[in-house]
């Protein structure tokens, strides 16, 4: 029996408020450390994307939220120290004040403007970003021909177009 290959899965919380986006900064994690990032973790398995998206919202900032409010807004497939595909969540709504529940990766929540985000952001997570503010669903990141990627951005009617302009 051959064994099949594995993706590292990982939902990324994206919650936006006045046209401001929560960050947070990584501390102690030995990834990216010092640099801005926004909160997430893997997928433990038996759970959906939206499952999990609410579970890290518990986990990382205290806020309750309700999978009907949880909308999948781009998904990334990325090459990093191994190969991965991302989820990237916003939540309509959540109840409670958010916090840092996680001090020991965790060493600043800060809200920036979408579109003027600090210099030490994560790069993927920065073309996560840019990706949504121009309602990209898809990309790939990390791979040695970007050209490759492909970036598809919603058509009129909601249907994927991919870098070609096809649907």
């Amino acid at each position: 029996m051959t064994d099949r290959f594995t993706l590292v899965s990982a939902v990324h919380l994206v919650l936006i408020r006045d046209g401001r986006v929560l960050l947070l900064r990584r501390f102690n994690t030995g990834y990216e450390d010092g640099n801005y990032s926004l909160p997430a973790g893997h997928l433990d398995g038996g759970e959906t994307v939206p499952q999990a998206a609410v579970r890290e919202a518990r986990e990382e900032l205290l806020i309750d939220a309700r999978t009907e409010d949880c909308r999948v807004v781009q998904v990334m497939h990325r090459r990093s120290t191994d190969e991965r595909i991302d989820f990237f969540v916003t939540l309509e709504r959540w109840t409670g004040a958010i916090e840092n529940g996680e001090l020991d990766k965790c060493d600043e929540l800060r809200w920036a403007e979408l579109d003027r985000l600090p210099a030490n952001v994560v790069p993927y997570i920065r073309q996560a970003l840019t990706n949504y503010r121009r309602g990209v669903w898809f990309d790939s990141f990390g791979w040695e021909a970007r050209s490759e990627g492909r970036v598809c951005p919603p058509t009129a009617a909601g249907h994927a177009r991919d870098a070609t302009g096809s649907e």
